[in-house]
């Protein structure tokens, strides 16, 4: 998938691909001026939150650097059948706001489709699970004390500005769940400056920093995203071992009284299940059995498969062998014969793809992946998603005049039911 947000963001930190994510502090410009405001804007976040049922601590708000109690912003309203639901309440969010306060909403993806598609874009071409949170901050504002994530963060500014510090790790790759705390703030400044529209940065984990616009004026505002990296490390594959033991019935038995599958026979037990699934198994494992955190389905009498779109959280894996080919992303398995290769390759590209003109063997092969959950119904509202930011695949001769016409891939001549494994 090429996504506009993921080149602009190589190009402002002078990446050559994802190998950089963790690796050290970067900041630079983003060259489309454009961009920032196609994400998200103030009112564009302020009306996800009104149409939405939230709860803390997915909403939360700050106020002089502390945490406001959610009693402050949060109603609970009873529907006609007495049922209780959790929405916010705008007119507390806008004094909140108003008097130099901020709003956070974590997984702003789940709501909005052109995150939810920037985020899977950068999941793509990271290999790692990616979410999305917007902080929104108005006039003179303490922001957040300093602090370090346990995971990288890419951070974008929207518009208007805030004041950043960046600082230094204290802990070589510090966790949430660690072997002791991470509490004294490294001394050492990396940067410390102001962020302005269209400015981004990477944080790496552990690296602390903190975020402010005291001193920025009254009548200002700062709107800027986080997209948080869960990187896999080296204690999540051996968690990852230690569930794959649980097969093993030696690792099941007490240690005491084990007999020949005793300490010492397990331990070369270990020894061996750990050559069999190496850190780099592990991790195409992983990406390949990781299904899709969401799926519309495809219900024919709703209308005939205008459009279709992967869906998956990593790029699928599509290989060659013989007269077959093997497609392997979203927990799914499938054998195709190699005629529906091209097909395959095209519906899974993460580029939405317009079905109007396209043969009954390509709509067949992409209804069928619909039904495997690798692929989703392209509609109007996801289709938003991508529109600027992906270019689309089309296989009509005379695309709409709004769709900027990709590519008109090759006839698929046959599509042969998939064996799943």
């Amino acid at each position: 998938m090429e996504h506009r947000l993921v080149t602009r963001i190589e190009k402002a930190l002078g990446w050559d691909g994802p190998g950089s994510v963790g690796a050290a502090f970067a900041r630079g410009r983003l060259t489309d001026p454009d961009l920032p405001a196609r994400l998200l804007t103030p009112h564009k976040l302020l009306d996800l939150i009104k149409r939405r049922h939230l709860a803390n601590p997915q909403l939360r708000c700050y106020a002089e650097g502390e945490e406001v109690h959610p009693s402050t912003f949060l109603s609970t309203n009873v529907n006609r059948r007495r049922q209780a639901v959790s929405q916010a309440d705008m007119a507390a969010l806008g004094r909140i706001l108003s008097d130099g306060g901020t709003v956070v909403l974590d997984h702003v993806d789940f709501f909005d489709p052109t995150l939810e598609v920037a985020c899977r874009a950068l999941g793509w071409w990271s290999g790692e699970l990616t979410s999305a949170n917007a902080y929104l901050a108005v006039g003179d504002t303490d922001g957040f004390h300093l602090h370090w994530d346990d995971h990288e963060v890419i951070a974008v500014q929207l518009s208007g500005e805030k004041s950043w510090e960046v600082r230094g790790p204290s802990r070589p790759a510090p966790m949430y769940r660690d072997a002791e705390r991470n509490r004294t703030p490294s001394e050492e400044v990396l940067w410390k400056g102001t962020m302005r529209a269209g400015d981004v940065m990477h944080i790496p984990r552990g690296f602390w920093h903190t975020a402010t616009r005291l001193g920025s004026g009254s009548d200002g505002h700062s709107l800027h995203v986080t997209f948080g990296f869960t990187k896999r490390t080296g204690v999540t594959w051996v968690n990852f071992l230690s569930d794959t033991a649980r097969a093993d019935e030696a690792f099941r038995r007490d240690l005491e009284g084990a007999g020949d599958a005793g300490p010492t026979g397990l331990a070369d037990r270990l020894s061996t299940l750990a050559a069999s699934y190496s850190p780099e198994r592990y991790l195409d494992e992983l990406r390949s059995s990781t299904p899709p955190a969401r799926h519309m389905p495809h219900v024919a009498a709703f209308g005939r498969l205008d459009g279709v779109v992967a869906a998956t959280e990593f790029a699928p894996r599509i290989t060659r062998s013989g007269d077959t080919v093997q497609v392997r992303g979203g927990g799914k398995q499938l054998t195709f014969h190699v005629r529906a290769e091209e097909g395959l390759r095209t519906l899974l590209s993460g580029h939405p793809v317009h079905l109007d003109g396209a043969d009954a063997d390509t709509t067949t092969l992409a209804d069928l992946l619909i039904t495997e959950g690798l692929c989703e119904p392209l509609t109007e509202t996801s289709f938003s998603g991508y529109t600027g930011l992906v270019t689309p695949v089309t296989y009509s001769k005379q695309p709409p005049a709004s769709v900027k016409r990709a590519s008109t891939p090759p006839r698929t001549t046959s599509t042969i039911a998939p064996t799943r494994h």
